[in-house]
């Protein structure tokens, strides 16, 4: 049998439930999960192999109006998911309602088999299933439509049937032992970034951004330093809290994720820095990646 190897990128307006579909169809935890929309930022690629495929999925931000350089940097990323992907997934909350136009024109433009995936069936009933099935025949007119439920894994061995016989013939683009093409620090950082968003209230996640400023490995323990950057000095007092209590929290429950996910002990300090406005300066995004 001839291998076959492509792009699978799922796309979907913020809290669809893209990054819990990700890490169901991979396997690992490769993306942040929390309540709050709008988490995942970046375009983070996992890696499924076998004998006979190599899938690379990519899970990309919600898809928004952008309303600073952040955002339009967040969506950038969503444009260049669409331009290269053999397969798109498109997730939708079954109580969704859809008026972004611009998203469902690019996806009927696209050369690529566009898959919809009608997610949260679980919160619906059989009724609604249907209606959302039919409406979404009609506004999309897609090559397939998948009614499931991400978090309980409902209809995810599908979606992978239908994946691998609709990728392309070609040799593997990634060696076949790697799981993404992100760094450890790179998923050290979200490990805190998502602990942010689980700990705190209001504009306080949405104005963070987390760097690994040092990672190093030893025989017993691997020592990580991380600064959170906020944007004004009152965040950073929320965020450390009352005696440090609150950056306290932040780093017992990041460290015990990291530790889970790198298979070791972990040290870990965390600094809290403000640097005013970061999210709408250019050279601030660029070093913090979000130049793409």
């Amino acid at each position: 049998m001839s291998h076959k190897a492509g792009f699978v990128s799922i796309i979907g307006k913020p809290n669809a439930g893209k990054s819990t579909l990700m890490n169901a169809l991979v396997g690992e935890k490769m993306s942040i999960i929390t309540p709050k929309a709008q988490t995942t930022r970046h375009r983070i690629m996992g890696i499924v192999n076998d004998e006979n495929h190599q899938i690379v999925f990519s899970d990309t931000p919600g898809v928004i109006k952008p309303n600073y350089s952040l955002q339009e940097s967040m969506m950038n990323f969503v444009q260049g998911s669409l331009i290269d992907a053999d397969i798109i997934l498109f997730v939708t909350d079954i109580n969704e309602k859809y008026d972004e136009n611009d998203v469902i024109e690019k996806l009927r433009k696209t050369s690529s088999p566009v898959a919809v995936l009608i997610n949260k069936i679980d919160k619906s009933t059989e009724e609604d299933v249907k209606a959302k099935i039919e409406f979404w025949k009609e506004k999309l007119n897609p090559d397939t439509i998948f009614a499931i439920s991400a978090l309980h894994q409902h209809n995810v061995v599908a979606i992978m049937d239908y994946i691998k016989e609709k990728l392309p013939e070609h040799a593997p683009y990634y060696e076949k032992d790697e799981l993404t093409d992100k760094s450890m620090r790179f998923f050290v950082s979200e490990m805190i970034r998502e602990k942010v968003f689980k700990l705190y209230d209001k504009e306080i996640p949405y104005s963070t951004e987390v760097i690994i400023t040092s990672y190093k490995e030893e025989p017993k323990i691997t020592r990580i330093a991380a600064e959170i950057i906020v944007e004004r000095d009152s965040q950073k007092n929320i965020l450390i809290g009352k005696a440090g209590e609150m950056i306290k929290k932040v780093g017992t429950y990041a460290r015990q994720d990291i530790e889970e996910f790198i298979g070791g002990k972990v040290f870990l300090e965390i600094f809290v820095k403000v640097i005013p406005d970061w999210r709408s300066k250019k050279n601030y995004l660029k070093r913090f990646g979000y130049d793409d």
